[in-house]
């Protein structure tokens, strides 16, 4: 992250997963690698959702530690739930309400895949809410819906990586190489 903040004059804001072990220290750790922001997510890495009191404190802490900092951080609780196999919009409502609760400066359910769950998410909290881009919804969509942001995940990532294999099955299975008969404008987009 460090070589990251280094390399460019915009905000870094990282994906700090569920805090780790201890959300306070991983925000001061991400914060001493150069970023403004980091989100937390209430999914323990062992496959199971944090209960709603458990997370509020892991919620907490990282707040707590982010206002300590000396510069503004941006704090993003996530609530798992609708990627984690419970895509109970009132189980979202009631996690995003209590990390707002504890804090948190911007709400994030990853995996709305309505206007009307967004609707109804933005409408039940006050705090800015992000939205994980989804082909079945437009950016205009999701700000009418009342989302102040939104981010793409890995999305960007599979569409590389689904190029580069679709290239790789045509060298394979035809023996060509039109797939590598690209021609991006670098020049243009480095200046």
């Amino acid at each position: 992250m460090h070589a990251l903040a280094q390399a460019t004059p915009l905000p870094i804001s990282a994906d700090l997963e569920n805090g780790y072990a201890d959300p306070a220290e991983t925000i001061v750790r991400a914060a001493e690698a150069g970023a403004v922001g980091g989100s937390i997510e209430d999914y323990d890495p062992a496959g199971r959702l944090y209960d709603v009191g458990e997370a509020v404190e892991r919620v907490s802490a990282a707040v707590e530690a982010a206002r300590r900092l000396g510069f503004p951080f941006t704090l993003t609780a996530r609530a798992e739930n609708h990627i984690r196999g419970n895509p109970d919009i009132g189980d979202t409502v009631e996690r995003l309400q209590a990390y707002e609760r504890a804090g948190a400066d911007v709400l994030y359910a990853p995996g709305l895949r309505t206007d009307a769950d967004i609707r109804t998410v933005c409408a039940s909290v006050g705090k800015p809410v992000n939205v994980l881009a989804w082909k079945g919804l437009s950016v205009r969509e999701i700000v009418d819906a009342g989302a102040q942001r939104v981010s793409v995940g890995g999305g960007l990532t599979w569409v590389a990586v689904s190029a580069v294999a679709a290239a790789a099955e045509e060298m394979r299975d035809r023996g060509t190489f039109t797939a590598l008969d690209v021609s991006p404008p670098i020049r243009e987009w480095l200046g």
